[in-house]
Parts: C-alpha cells; structure tokens; sequence
C-alpha cells in the first residue's frame, strides 16, 4: 500500500535521474493536486533555468523517461506534468486499505518523543488561554502514538516559587477546609487575588509570607504538608477539567517546576564550571551569540539572579538535560504559546551550547497563537476578566444541547450528544486553524452543522453508520471488492488513499490542522458520493458491494482521523 503522492514523487525522481543525471534525482518533484489531472508535476519550470532548456522541453524529457505503470502523463501549459493514476490501481489500493488495520498510516522507526503541554499553574483556575495548549498537545500525543513513537507527555505545571508563601500563609488566615474548598470547585483566581490583595496591602502579612518562603524551599514538614494541600486540590480541579475536554493527561503525566527544584543548583553549577555562563552585575548568566537587547548589547539569560534565586530559564535548562540524559528522548515538543518564543530561542541555544541538545535531539517550540473575542481582542469577559474554561466548556454543551433538541432524543441521549457535540466544536474549531495563529472563539460558528466544523464532521460520519444500520450490515464485515465506475467514486477512492501521509505530515510538522482540513475534504467528498451513487439501492449486487467497501472505508478513516484529534462521534445525531 502507498500513497499516491509518494508514488509519482519516486516515479518523477527516477525520471530526472534517467534523463539529466543521478545529480537530479532527489529533487522534490512539486507534486500538487491539480483541477486538470489527479496530481500536477512543477519541477520542470525550476530545473530549466538550471539546465538553460525550455520549460515544457524538460518536461517532455521527464515524460519521455517516466514510468507509466498504472499512470498517464500530458504536458501542459508553460510546462507542468499533468499526472492521472489509472483506475484499476486506485481501486487496488483502497481494497488494501480496507483489509490494514493501520489504514495505510505508515509505521517508522519508533522514536522517543516528549510532549509538554497544558501547564495550568497550581492554585489558579485554567483559563481559555489554556485550552490551545491543552488540545494541540494533546493531539501531538495521540498522533505521535498512533505512529509508533514512545510518548512521555509531560504536564510542566507551575507548583513552586516564592508565591507559595503568600498563599500558605493566606490559607492559614481563612482555615484549610475554607481554602481547599476554594480550590478543589475552581475557585483559585478568587484565592489568588485574595492573597495578592493582602500581600500589597497589610505589611504584617507580606512579612510573613516572605518568611514562608525559604521555610518551603528549606525542606519545612508543616509548610511542605500544606504546600501538598494545595497541589492535590488543584490537581483535582485539573482532572475534572480534563475529563470534560476528554484528554489524555492524567497525575502519571505531572512534572511541575518543582520536580526540577533539587536540580537547579547543580545546573548553574555545571553552567558556570564549563564556561557556559558567567556573572555578570551579580547574577549567573549565559549569553547565547545572535541574541541582542534594544541597546545592541548582547541579551543575557538569567540562570541565577543576583539573590541567588532562581528563574523559569533555569527550570527550563533543568528540564532540557534530565529529558536528554536521563528519559534518552530524541524529540521535544515546547506547545507553549508564541509570546514565550525569544525565551525558548535563548533556552534551546544555552541548551546547545552546554551540550545538552545535539544533533541527535530535537526541541522545538509548537507556538500557540491567541484566541481572540468577536471584537478582534483577548477573549475576556465583559469586566475584561479572563474566561474560566469551565464556564466556557459548561456553555458549549448548553448551547451543543440547544442544537439538537427538537431531534427527538431522551434526556439522558441528548445531554451525551450534547457533551460529544460540544467539546467537538470546541477542540475542532481550536485545531482546525495553524496552532501560531489567532482565531476567533464563536460559538454560533463552531457548533453549526455544515461548513469546516466538529459537528458537521460528526454529523457525516454519523450518517455514514446509518447506511449500515439500515442495511443492517456490520461495516466491520464489509470487504469489498471495489470498482470505480462513476467519477464520485473514484474522486472518494482517490482521496482515502491521503490519509496515511496527512497523519505522517501531522506528526513531522506538528501541524493538526493539516488533519482537519483532510477529514473535511473527505467528508465533502463522500457527500457528492453519496447524493450520486446509491448504496443500498444500487442497481447491481457487485456495485452496492463496492459502494459499502467504500463507505466503511470513509467511516474508519473519519473515526480514526477524529480519534486523534481527541474527538468523539455520537452513533446518532
């Protein structure tokens, strides 16, 4: 089984290696969809200024040279390669298809591959700022799994620092019942500014809190027991929230800024004895080359302040060498949001320069972009607060109940559906965009049942059960063969034959919208063949068999597809 795309591409590089020399034959071919044939060939426009030929020259030479096993070829227009696989072959590869149990994703060799994402702070509610984080690195997870890949998802949540005195000591103010309380029903922010209020504004306290502090990072029973209070609590509210969105973290996943703490001094340590940082004005710092501050002067990262505190640089360099050194991981992916670029850039090149990050290992930082109000701004509320993600989750399966109610379910169906649609259109609307950039929170968008959203997904794959379940058939049993007669057919064969590549180009690139695009391409595409080649009702015993083959095909690639977005699908809607 391959895909079509890979085929012409090493048809097409074999063809430049016959007719200009081995020297060409691993330039990338430009293959493309085209409107004019199933794919298009651009490579002859590039290599013509090189080889000083005419463009369509070259590409008839290439023509001349390919192997048209199951393909023809045409040049056209200035002198692009018009590419169509021939039918028999189409249907071949999706009858494959339909007997792999991996739907022709591809299976490389396994790599080791850490995923930091979500990274709520502790004591605080989650926000809808957490929930790109939290969906797009989730989705990395899965994907990353379903190639094979070791995955060690790691939650970096902020669970440690001098902000823990002022909470401790806040705590013991209002009683440990009162305050956990708070937490454990999502109520930190109300705590937090609790305690910041009084921190700025009564000196006894901030004396206290201040002396709480190094208490806690001195190892103190009574102050580590509470500083254990408020991480369970918190993490009880951070399950729940993660229960609802149906992701994949769990308390196995939790390495917080505190897991780091013991490893900070031997950091700076090493650091300063090989001559990576040096002091400068009192403080530890490392300069990496390239990076400039708006004086022109070379821009330090600060791995110890000039009180001997610590930083999140430190935490970060911390976190870098025990994931190379000690989980022996060859990928790292950092799905924090954009404004923390120049930090990560500055992290990962201080990482570079220790050693700690070679050739062998790769960070990367999955930048996240903003999500933004109908008014183009922050998403907040009306006091300009920011939106709890409760709330807003809590919303989506009200109004996703909203959506169905005259369909004529029972209560307890409807409020499944409703909690499957709602979180849907939330997570598919965050991943159908590119992860860097902003995009509107809408709900009348998200939760509508056409267009390139969750529901609608939903909703084909949806109607694709209720074929089988009218014809009383198994899609499971279903085992072709297929032939294509109408071009709809063919269209949709054709199609389900991209799957593996785009779930391979996902991971590679860490790109989930790649993902969803496909899924609604195909979805769309079984919409036309559906309304032009009857299933149940075909004519021919041969044909309906084929139709059905394609069908289940479509519903175990949009089932798989939304599985690793972290998507359910109700049976009905």
């Amino acid at each position: 089984m391959t895909d079509p795309q890979l085929v012409l591409t090493e048809r097409v590089q074999q063809a430049l290696g016959s007719a200009f020399g081995p020297e060409h034959a691993t330039e990338d071919p430009l293959i493309r969809p085209s409107q004019f044939a199933d794919y298009q060939a651009n490579v002859a426009l590039s290599l013509a200024k090189r080889l000083r030929r005419a463009p369509r020259e070259v590409a008839q030479t290439i023509a001349d040279h390919l192997d048209t096993a199951d393909l023809s070829v045409e040049v056209s227009g200035p002198g692009f390669l018009n590419l169509t696989l021939r039918d028999g072959w189409i249907a071949e590869q999706a009858a494959q298809r339909l007997l792999d149990e991996r739907i022709g994703v591809p299976q490389p060799a396994p790599q080791t591959v850490i995923v930091d994402y979500s990274a709520p702070n502790a004591a605080k509610e989650m926000h809808v700022g957490h929930l790109r984080t939290t969906i797009v690195g989730d989705t990395l997870a899965r994907t990353h799994e379903h190639l094979g890949n070791q995955v060690i998802r790691q939650n970096h949540l902020g669970d440690w620092g001098t902000q823990f005195g002022m909470l401790i000591e806040h705590l013991l103010d209002i009683g440990e019942e009162a305050a956990l309380g708070m937490l454990a029903a999502g109520d930190g922010n109300a705590f937090y500014q609790a305690a910041r209020h009084k921190f700025d504004n009564d000196p006894e306290f901030q004396q206290r809190s201040r002396r709480r502090v190094p208490l806690l990072q001195g190892g103190d029973p009574e102050t580590l027991r509470l500083w254990r209070e408020f991480i369970e609590y918190s993490n009880r509210y951070f399950r729940k929230v993660y229960r609802t969105l149906g992701v994949t973290l769990t308390d196995d996943d939790i390495a917080g800024e505190s897991m780091y703490n013991p490893m900070l001094s031997d950091v700076c340590d090493e650091l300063e004895r090989t001559g990576v940082a040096e002091i400068s004005e009192g403080a530890l710092c490392v300069f990496p080359p390239g990076f400039k501050g708006r004086d022109d002067q070379p821009l330090p990262l600060i791995v110890r302040k000039s009180d001997g505190g610590y930083g999140y640089a430190t935490t970060d360099l911390a976190a870098i060498r025990y994931r190379v050194r000690d989980l022996k991981t060859d990928r790292i992916l950092y799905v924090v949001g954009a404004t923390q670029s120049l930090h990560f850039q500055m992290v990962f090149a201080a990482a570079r320069m220790a050693g700690w990050l070679h050739d062998d290992v790769k960070a990367e930082h999955v930048q996240i972009g903003s999500v933004l109000g109908s008014d183009g701004k922050m998403f907040k509320t009306r006091s300009g607060e920011s939106i709890k993600l409760t709330d807003l989750l809590d919303e989506a399966v009200v109004r996703a109940e909203a959506v169905i109610a005259d369909r004529g379910y029972d209560a307890e169906a409807r409020r499944q559906i409703a909690r499957q649609v709602g979180m849907g259109a939330v997570k598919y609307a965050d991943l159908s965009v590119s992860h860097d950039s902003e995009y509107v929170f809408d709900f009348d968008r998200m939760l509508a049942l056409t267009g390139n959203t969750g529901p609608y997904l939903q909703y084909a794959t949806a109607r694709i059960r209720s074929i089988f379940r009218n014809g009383a058939i198994e899609p499971e049993s279903v085992t072709g063969p297929i032939t294509l007669g109408h071009p709809a057919e063919r269209a949709l064969a054709l199609q389900l034959l991209g799957f593996g590549s785009v779930v391979a180009a996902v991971a590679q690139l860490s790109e989930p919208h790649r993902l969803c695009g496909y899924l609604f391409d195909l979805a769309q595409t079984f919409t036309s063949f559906y309304e032009s080649c009857p299933v149940l009702k075909a004519e021919e015993e041969s044909v309906r068999e084929s139709r059905l083959a394609l069908s289940a095909l479509t519903l175990r690639v949009l089932l798989r597809g939304l599985d690793l977005l972290g998507i359910e699908v109700p049976e009905r809607m």
